[in-house]
Formats: C-alpha cells, sequence, structure tokens
C-alpha cells in the first residue's frame, strides 16, 4: 500500500449526473487482486468526442486505436483498464485492442468505430483480454449516472488518491455541466495529453469545434505539468460532449457563447494537471515555476519545463535548500536565449538573484520558512524580451524509487 499523498483531498468534489453519460467499473483481475480495474463509460448516441494522444513514438496499441477512429468524431463508449498498458506488446497487442473493442462495441450495441480505448499500467507484458471479456457483463450491468467515485479509482495506478473535478458552466443562456477524472502519478511530462483522463459534458458542440477547444485548453494545463520528464506511451485524454444540455451548437470555436464555457473547461483542466502533480510517485512539495523576460511565451515554457524537470532543482527542493544556482543551471542548458547579467531568481517572493549574481543581502528567513511549507514557487526572470509561462510540478525524494523499483511486483 502506497503512503497518501500529503495533498491527498479529503473526498473527491462531487459530480452530479451529467445527460448522457452512465459509468461503470468492475474487478477483472487484470493486474491487481480485490480492486476495480476496468471501467466503461456508455454515451448517448450521436455524442461528439475530441480527443489527444501521445506523441510517443513506443506509443501502445490502445493509443493507435484512439488515433485510427477519433477524426470520425462520434463514439457511444470508451473502455478504460489499469495494470497492463498493453505498450510494447507487438502484434498480439494489437489483437488484443480489438478484441477488448469488439467486447464493448457488442456490450454497449453500437459500431467498433465508435469505441475508444485506454490503458495504463505495467509495458511490455501481455493483457489477458479474456479476463476483459468474461466481465463485460458484469461490467455493463455495473453502469449508473453518479459512479464518479468508482471510475476515478479503477484508473488508478501507483497514485494514491483518485482525482475529479467539475464545474456548472453555460453556453450562452443555457446551463452546461462538465465533469471529469484523470490519473497519473508518475511516467509524467505530458506531450499533447496527460497519462488518462476523461471529460463529459452535456453540451451541444460539434467534434471539429470540440477538438480546437480541447486542444488549446491542454496546452495551457496538462502540457504545462511534470513529475519526472517522462513521456507515457499511453498519454490519452478523450472530452465527449452528449448534446443534452440543449444549446444551439456553435458554428465556430471563438463564437463568444463559448467564452465561458471555454474558461471553465481550462480551469477544470488545470485543476486536473495540479492534482496530477501534487500525486507525483514521492512527492512531499508541489512547485509552480514562473518564467518571465523570454523571448516569446514557447521559449519560456521551455526554460519552465526545463527547471522543472531538473533532478538538482528537485532534490534542492525536497532537501529545503534554496539552491538558486540550480535554477541558473537550469535555464542555461535549456536552449533558450537568456542574458545571464540580467538573469533573476526569486523563490517565495523573494528576490534572492539578481543581475548575474547573488544578492548577498537578501533575508534568508522568509525564504527558508518558505521552502519549510508544502507549496512552493518559484519565478525567473531571463532578462530577453516579454514572454512568459507557467507550470507546475513537484519535488523529487527517495520516495520515487522507492515506488518505481518494486512497480512491476
Amino acid at each position: 500500500m502506497l503512503k497518501p499523498s500529503p495533498f491527498a483531498p479529503e473526498s473527491l468534489p462531487h459530480i452530479p449526473e451529467i445527460a448522457g453519460v452512465r459509468l461503470g467499473a468492475v474487478a477483472a483481475g487484470i493486474k491487481y487482486k480485490d480492486r476495480t480495474d476496468l471501467f466503461l463509460a456508455e454515451l448517448a448516441e450521436d455524442s461528439q468526442v475530441a480527443g489527444v494522444l501521445t506523441r510517443s513514438l513506443t506509443r501502445s496499441a490502445p493509443v493507435d486505436w484512439c488515433r485510427k477512429v477519433l477524426p470520425g468524431g462520434t463514439a457511444r463508449a470508451i473502455l478504460v483498464n489499469s495494470g497492463n498498458s498493453n505498450a510494447f506488446t507487438g502484434s498480439n497487442g494489437v489483437v488484443t485492442t480489438e478484441k477488448m473493442v469488439a467486447s464493448a462495441a457488442a456490450a454497449v450495441g453500437c459500431a467498433m468505430e465508435e469505441v475508444l480505448i485506454a490503458s495504463t499500467g505495467v509495458i511490455g507484458e501481455q493483457l489477458p483480454v479474456e479476463k476483459v471479456e468474461a466481465a463485460m457483463p458484469d461490467l455493463t450491468k455495473s453502469l449508473k449516472a453518479d459512479n464518479w467515485d468508482l471510475a476515478a479509482k479503477t484508473i488508478m495506478t501507483t497514485d494514491t488518491f483518485p482525482k475529479a473535478a467539475f464545474r456548472d458552466t453555460r453556453i450562452g443562456d443555457i446551463p452546461v455541466r462538465i465533469g471529469g477524472i484523470a490519473k497519473g502519478s508518475g511516467m509524467i511530462a505530458p506531450d499533447m495529453a496527460t497519462m488518462l483522463s476523461f471529460l463529459f459534458t452535456d453540451a451541444n458542440i460539434p467534434a471539429p469545434i470540440l477538438r480546437s477547444l480541447l486542444k488549446k485548453a491542454v496546452d495551457r494545463s496538462f502540457n504545462c505539468m511534470t513529475v519526472d520528464g517522462d513521456t507515457s506511451t499511453s498519454d490519452t485524454l478523450i472530452l465527449a460532449a452528449t448534446g443534452k444540455a440543449g444549446n444551439i451548437a456553435p458554428t465556430k470555436a471563438d463564437a463568444p457563447a463559448l467564452d465561458t464555457f471555454y474558461a471553465d473547461l481550462e480551469s477544470l483542466l488545470i485543476e486536473l494537471a495540479q492534482l496530477v502533480a501534487k500525486d507525483g510517485e514521492g512527492a512531499s512539495k508541489f512547485i509552480t515555476i514562473d518564467v518571465s523576460g523570454a523571448e516569446n511565451d514557447r521559449a519560456a515554457k521551455v526554460i519552465a519545463l526545463s527547471i522543472a524537470n531538473s533532478p538538482l532543482v528537485k532534490t534542492a527542493i525536497a532537501g529545503e535548500d534554496a539552491n538558486w544556482g540550480r535554477v541558473v543551471m537550469a535555464v542555461g542548458k535549456a536552449g533558450e536565449r537568456a542574458d545571464r547579467d540580467k538573469l533573476s531568481v526569486s523563490i517565495g517572493g523573494v528576490t534572492i538573484a539578481k543581475d548575474g549574481e547573488g544578492v548577498s543581502s537578501y533575508d534568508e528567513a522568509p525564504v527558508t520558512a518558505h521552502l519549510k511549507g508544502m507549496e512552493i514557487n518559484i519565478a525567473v526572470d531571463v532578462g530577453i524580451a516579454n514572454g512568459k509561462a507557467r507550470v507546475w510540478t513537484c519535488d523529487l525524494t527517495h520516495g520515487y524509487i522507492d515506488i518505481n523499483a518494486d512497480y512491476r511486483s
């Protein structure tokens, strides 16, 4: 049993029913004993879907399946298992994926092309598809509109707590709901998506517009978060819109009626991304890194992620050591323009390095107090232009080694 993250909430937020969505989960015995590990979301007919997937060149067979069918823009089911990623499993992994899809399609009563699939867990082990097929009758019987807690727990691997978020929002004058779950704790440096995340809304939004909104929101949320710099083979984020809210379908992504909906979608994704970083394997501190003064926003993000992924920076934070030299190092290795003699570094709002050297007169007491807390803020200005970015990460402790040394057992 993994030690709970110090950031684990006392309970999941309440997510009310979202019209057109039913969720179910069962214990199929794919890897784990005595816990749910197979999740199904049933969607109303004509539900529109969009997704973002890992760009890893060693991506899993389920990711390839989603890549093939997502352009169709509609789905009736999402099937997810934990414990086995069905990645690097050769041609047999493809067959396993197709059998899982066929099983879900038969259970829901739809075409295989209307089923999306995701798997998470150990890489390189064959997934026992017969266990999935055997569990399907009980899985469909478990479908309910309010199964959010169970669904969030089912997709966990090394997570120490389930992750979910909800927003009441609007499209024009029509009330709309958005709810979502996510999993992730290690092997986290998203490249187009998060580890696994599934979002549902009752909004009426055509797939091409949904796709545009999702990509923009992901770039500002999950793609600004990292735990260990390792991009998963299985990164999958799906957003399904059932159309049951009754709003008039927008005709373009920048329609004013979508402003509130998009803001709440982005806010929800940021909340989920931060929960993943807070549950980073072995993490004891949550770190926010702000970079300003870069050549452009893209360059600022590259620099910020260089700092966030630095083992030396992360271990310094774990040790509560204000070693700003490690931050300077991470800026320099990022490969983006930075003016060494204008560079400044702040921790907890206190400037400790400026104009290319340390500030000898700074008061160390508030910095020390800040580093003893659980939420750490680092700010860097690289002195070039006006580009800026914010990313989130966690510290690196011995707990990360302990978890990953035992992961396959």
